[in-house]
């Protein structure tokens, strides 16, 4: 095990000029010295010493399939010589083609009729998502989110994410989230199916729609004080916690009832990181809004938006100029996010990520039996969970995470020769689970090379 990492002197004069120049505001420095990297590829990047790092979180879930993707770097690069640049209220090929693309796709998923509206990335399509569902409710601005839910940190998208501290020093800004309980099974009550937590955390919601005493619904009207409930189907910065499959199903019918609107966050969980285009699709349920954003371009440029039923977003109730982004559709961004459609639909997406899903699953299984500092795994897809903890194998663990974290990104690993370093993501409601969203394109022995790598780190933070 090495010694702690000193920067090189190239490196320490740029950091010298980020801790002058550059805001904190957008910066975690996860490790000291932070590594600047300086090219990518496929699963891989690289540092400024030309150290390769396997990457097992892939930019949150934004680089879906793989770092400098040829494919897709054709349609930004083809694109940049044709159309590179339009004004956001002119139309442009791209634009149309890809919103019939995703509306097309629902019509035949869920049988809903909708249209589709795009920004410029996951949190400005949420606040546009909130204007859409507050427009639909006549004006409310109250809304339902999960306790460890994330949904962005701009003013409406703080205000229905379940951390106090992203929004401690802005207050609110209209909206403000009822945090209802997600069921995270793991650390739920001892004695309970995953499938019957799930129900019982159904129920105690409907509770809240028994009388007006519980402070959400007037019987005498048959309305309630909410206008939609936020989900993210699998929680992404919660620590990728699945459900039950019976969950969204039998909240749905609650939120029917009482006319709340779902609206599912597929920000992180989009194009087939779980298997599906939607993450949504697993649970049986028709959204009535989907907000997407992150790997719809692969990380190569910032484009996101919202997909909604014809009765929340046609131009009758949804004018034009209900909201403008100016570089909202930009021909670059949906010239990428038509050919992942594309390169998606040649081949069976699902079935190869939910494979690649069970094998990396089934490798974290085997290290959980071999470690008992490994409270939990999961996944679904290529969302996969593994839960850092005590010796007991329950009481979160976060420091022993953060060791593991800081220990990968000293590059110093041997396997089968090669020195490498691991680039893994933190999250959970204790900071303690490693959140696995590798590339869709990984290879099996890249696979087995992650493994071996989080073995090396099991083992040093058990010996240390």
């Amino acid at each position: 095990m090495s010694d702690i990492r000193i920067a090189t002197a190239e490196d320490q004069i740029l950091l010298d000029k980020e801790a002058k120049y550059c805001s904190y505001g957008d910066t975690v420095h996860y490790i000291e010295p932070p590594r600047i990297f300086s090219r990518c590829e496929g699963s891989y990047v690289w540092d400024t010493e030309d150290q390769a790092y396997l990457d097992l979180q892939m930019w949150y879930s934004a680089v879906n399939f793989g770092y400098a993707n040829p494919r897709l770097n054709n349609a930004l690069k083809q694109q940049i010589d044709t159309l590179p640049q339009i004004a956001s209220q002119y139309l442009h090929k791209g634009k149309i083609e890809l919103s019939e693309m995703i509306a097309v796709d629902a019509k035949k998923k869920f049988g809903l009729d909708g249209r589709v509206h795009f920004n410029v990335g996951g949190s400005q399509s949420i606040e546009d998502s909130l204007k859409v569902v507050r427009n639909a409710s006549n004006g409310k601005s109250l809304m339902f989110a999960f306790e460890g839910g994330y949904h962005g940190r701009t003013l409406g998208a703080s205000s229905i994410t379940s951390s106090f501290r992203y929004r401690r020093r802005y207050g609110h800004f209209g909206e403000r989230a009822n945090f209802i309980p997600f069921p995270y099974h793991f650390r739920g009550p001892k004695g309970m199916t995953k499938e019957e937590y799930g129900s019982q955390c159904v129920q105690q919601f409907a509770r809240l729609f028994e009388t007006e005493y519980n402070g959400v619904w007037d019987p005498k009207t048959n309305q309630c004080e909410y206008a939609a409930f936020y989900v993210e189907p699998i929680q992404g910065t919660g620590g990728y916690v699945i459900p039950p499959m019976n969950f969204y199903r039998e909240l749905k019918q609650v939120l029917d009832q009482h006319g709340i609107l779902m609206v599912s966050d597929e920000i992180q969980m989009g194009f087939y990181r779980t298997g599906k285009l939607w993450s949504i699709e697993h649970f049986d349920v028709q959204p009535d809004v989907i907000v997407f954003g992150k790997a719809l371009t692969n990380g190569l440029n910032p484009l996101g938006g919202i997909w909604a039923r014809e009765e929340l977003i046609n131009p009758k109730v949804f004018p034009p100029g209900s909201t403008h982004s100016t570089f909202a559709s930009n021909p670059l961004g949906t010239a990428v996010g038509l050919e992942m459609f594309k390169m998606t639909n040649e081949v069976d997406y699902g079935a190869m990520v939910m494979a690649k899903g069970k094998y990396f699953l089934e490798g974290l299984q085997d290290l959980q039996k071999r470690f008992p500092i490994i409270g939990d795994v999961d996944g679904l897809g290529l969302a996969l969970r593994c839960e850092i903890c005590g010796p007991d194998g329950f009481t979160p663990d976060k420091a022993t995470l953060d060791y593991m974290v800081e220990e990968g990104m000293k590059g110093d690993m041997i396997v089968d020769g090669q020195k490498l370093g691991l680039i893994l993501d933190v999250g959970g409601y204790y900071k303690n689970v490693i959140t696995l969203a590798p590339s869709l394109e990984i290879s099996y022995p890249e696979i087995d090379l992650g493994l071996k790598l989080l073995e090396q780190l099991l083992v040093r933070a058990t010996k240390r």
